[in-house]
């Protein structure tokens, strides 16, 4: 697990790495993700790392951003939010107390095999989501 102090582009750059490098340095292709956050900038990598390794990194990712005005559409954030409800303290004292109850929290939910139960139809997402659909001619 891992627990960063801030969201800064240098940041998001050691959380890549450890994705990539640490959870999972057996894949060939390791799909990310991610919403539209000014920090997440793969150029990050080149900051933080030396070119080699920055490339390694990229080399091995393929990027999913969510659509700009569709956050609600990242499960992630879903998750986040039931961390939030269910699995911390409404104030923790500290950096490894947040480590702790995050950890008990996402092992129980896992070893629960947790699913998310999406109710969004990809008809309602055309509708809702329109102007990012093509049109379809038949």
């Amino acid at each position: 697990m891992l627990v960063e102090e801030d969201h800064t582009s240098r940041t998001y750059a050691r959380v890549v790495a450890h994705i990539v490098e640490d959870m999972y340095p057996g894949a060939e292709r390791v799909t990310l993700v991610e919403d539209n956050l000014s920090a997440h900038k793969l150029a990050a990598l080149y900051e933080v790392y030396s070119p080699e390794r920055a490339r390694s990194i990229i080399e091995k990712l393929e990027v999913v951003r969510t659509p700009k005005h569709g956050s609600w559409l990242n499960i992630a954030e879903c998750e986040l939010s039931v961390l939030t409800r269910q699995g911390l303290d409404k104030r923790v004292p500290d950096r490894q107390t947040l480590q702790q109850q995050v950890k008990a929290w996402y092992s129980q939910r896992n070893q629960k095999q947790t699913r998310v139960n999406w109710q969004f139809t990809t008809k309602d997402a055309r509708v809702k989501l329109k102007k990012l659909y093509p049109a379809i001619i038949t």
